[in-house]
């Protein structure tokens, strides 16, 4: 099986029906960069000639940046900006992210080569000691209405844009009415203030100190959405078709 899927930068040539990929199998590698010689050629001025290389290694994939002066960024387009900074010269560096985008910085040009790791290696669940069940570190119920607000705050990210702007309270209304014709600014905020004790950004009201009110709750409650997968891009079918009535709290 192979280990990892390569999308090079677009170029003129390519076709919107078509897209290239180059997949690598565990121990192959890939050397990119602007000279002729290396497995994948990007013709850009500001492209070092070996600009770096690519290992497939099993479940996960390596990045070296032999470039002198530039530093690259791996971006998680799924985790809410989430990214790892790769220097000039850097050999090896392990990239953790299941889909990812190598940003490279070249001359006021930002090119961008997307990178798929399929293989997955997971534990094989058996019977396990005895003793009471662990508790689960989030408690979320994707049929109530705070999930699906939940979701519509996280589904710009979730398209693909690691940093598209947050929705507004009265977008997230928008987005909901069809399925939920009461929503308003208040029912919305309610449901984000609600899941910010949920999901302990803040405490309850009955154990709060008086002070500042939480900043940045939005941004916080979608960071923490996204880093721990509790809304992921197959949720977004609950903005789709939800039934008012089975998602009231």
């Amino acid at each position: 099986m192979y280990s990892i899927i390569v999308v090079p930068p677009p170029t003129p040539e390519d076709r919107q029906d078509h897209i290239t990929q180059i997949r690598l199998a565990p121990g192959e590698r890939l050397s990119f960069g602007r000279a002729s010689g290396n497995d994948l050629t990007i013709p850009h001025d500001g492209v070092s000639r070996r600009a770096g290389e690519l290992s497939a290694q099993g479940a996960f994939w390596i990045l070296s940046n032999l470039s002198a002066r530039q530093t690259y960024v791996v971006e998680n387009p799924e985790g809410a900006g989430e990214h790892i900074k790769v220097g000039p010269g850097r050999l090896d560096a392990p990239v953790p992210f299941e889909f990812s985008r190598i940003v490279l910085p070249a001359a006021g040009d930002l090119l961008t080569i997307e990178v798929w790791a399929p293989r997955h290696d997971y534990l094989r669940q058996g019977a396990g000691p005895d003793g009471d069940t662990t508790a689960p570190a989030f408690s979320v119920d994707r049929t109530k209405r705070y999930f699906a607000v939940l979701a519509a705050l996280c589904e710009p990210r979730l398209r693909g844009d690691p940093h598209a702007p947050l929705p507004t309270v009265d977008q997230v209304v928008d987005r909901l009415r069809p399925a939920w014709p009461a929503a308003s600014r208040a029912s919305v905020q309610w449901n984000i203030d609600y899941l910010a004790v949920k999901l302990r950004l803040k405490p309850g009201p009955e154990t709060a100190d008086t002070g500042p009110r939480l900043n940045g709750k939005k941004e916080s409650l979608v960071s923490l959405a996204l880093r721990f997968d509790l809304v992921r891009e197959d949720d977004l079918v609950v903005l789709a078709a939800v039934d008012a009535g089975r998602t009231a709290r």
